[in-house]
């Protein structure tokens, strides 16, 4: 029989886990409250010493039959540093916040505040400055964030200041354990009498404020970068405040495409310009417009691709510029005077001759109608196999 479940409880798990139970509710708990990931230090301590003891088959049986009180007689109380226990578990060697020998080089910190922004290809071509407005939590200036009159904030009786409270359930051979918020101090750990409480926070501690925060967006910034505030975040009585952190995100733009530092772009030129040479204008992504010649004499086929040196994104650390590539494509006039065709077969190769074939395949002539856009789009759009094979079609049952 059990004397004593705080340990049990501290691990969530029942007086009955096994060996492996418990070390996968200890893993699972410890990685949760790590100071290093912005849990409790002392619930940490707490919940690494337990699991030393439970995990200790000699120190487990006396717990069991006598308690924390036996461990005591036995000297049991003591045990390894909790970040030595932790770094066997999880590998690796220090941590930021215990040092060579476990002991605590700073406070927590409050969690991380992450915003994302929407910011345009113009945005990270020439950079901006833009404006965040947000809302912190921050230290009551009334009660200087105790949240009542001096000595009136007590530890929970009811969860011991762990601000939760577990439950067990039977189910038939086995024993549920159910966690919950411990109602009594909704979840803090601490209650305040009504009438000791700050007016100013409602013995809540901390305040809301909006705060606007400058945001420089560099030149060539890229999608997925942040930028951090330190200091900005929630600030808590208890921890140091964590920082704003502003990630980045690239929107799609409608002609330039962007690959690292070089930019594509798509554009269509007319027959002649590509037959006979000629301008066209691509407006970038500042308050320029690139006049871009063919000279007469080169053949632009459609697809081909060209660069513009230097025409690029910029790069980030030294506003480098990459380069920009054009892809070409060709629009063909939708009729053509009749008159003008002797001009054309002067000017161009001649016509490619027809397919001979054997002797006794039989031509015939045939006409090419137009087809409704839908069709035509379709044609266009028809999958094919990954081997490069039609798809195949499968006949409906009758």
């Amino acid at each position: 029989m059990v004397r004593e479940t705080k340990y049990y409880d501290l691990l969530e798990v029942s007086p009955t886990a096994s060996e492996s139970d418990l070390k996968k509710a200890y893993r699972k708990k410890a990685l949760r409250l790590h100071p290093d990931k912005g849990g409790d230090p002392e619930l940490f301590k707490e919940v690494t010493h337990a699991y030393e003891v439970l995990s200790d088959p000699d120190k487990r049986s006396i717990y069991d039959t006598r308690g924390e009180a036996g461990l005591s007689e036995q000297g049991g109380m003591g045990g390894m540093d909790p970040q030595d226990l932790f770094s066997q578990l999880f590998g690796g060697g220090g941590s930021s916040f215990f040092g060579g020998g476990g002991r605590a080089q700073g406070p927590r910190r409050t969690k991380d505040l992450v915003h994302r922004v929407n910011v345009s290809l113009e945005d990270l071509y020439k950079g901006k400055t833009t404006k965040l407005a947000l809302t912190r939590n921050v230290i009551c200036v009334k009660c200087k964030g105790k949240g009542g009159k001096e000595g009136a904030v007590r530890s929970c009786s009811t969860c011991h200041g762990r601000g939760v409270k577990v439950t067990l359930r039977q189910m038939g051979p086995m024993i549920q354990q159910i966690q919950s918020p411990c109602d009594d101090c909704s979840g803090t750990g601490e209650t305040i009498n009504p009438k000791d409480r700050c007016t100013n926070c409602k013995g809540k501690k901390v305040l809301p404020e909006k705060k606007f925060l400058e945001v420089h967006i560099d030149k060539g910034m890229k999608g997925g970068q942040t930028i951090s505030f330190r200091g900005e975040s929630d600030q808590s009585p208890s921890a140091e405040p964590g920082d704003v952190v502003i990630v980045i995100e690239e929107k799609a733009h409608d002609k330039f495409r962007r690959q690292e530092n070089n930019l594509v772009i798509e554009v269509e030129i007319d027959l002649l310009t590509a037959l006979a040479g000629g301008q066209f204008a691509i407006r970038h992504l500042d308050d320029r417009a690139l006049l871009v010649n063919i000279e007469p004499g080169e053949i632009i086929k459609h697809g081909d691709v060209k660069v513009i040196r230097g025409q690029g994104m910029p790069s980030q650390r030294h506003h480098e510029p990459g380069d920009l590539y054009v892809k070409l494509g060709i629009k063909f006039p939708d009729s053509l005077d009749p008159s003008t065709i002797p001009l054309l077969e002067q000017a161009l190769p001649p016509r490619a001759p027809i397919e001979t074939f054997d002797k006794n395949i039989v031509l015939e002539e045939a006409t090419l109608d137009e087809v409704d856009a839908r069709t035509s789009e379709n044609i266009r759009d028809d999958p094919m196999d990954e081997d490069g094979e039609e798809p195949r079609v499968q006949c409906a049952n009758q």
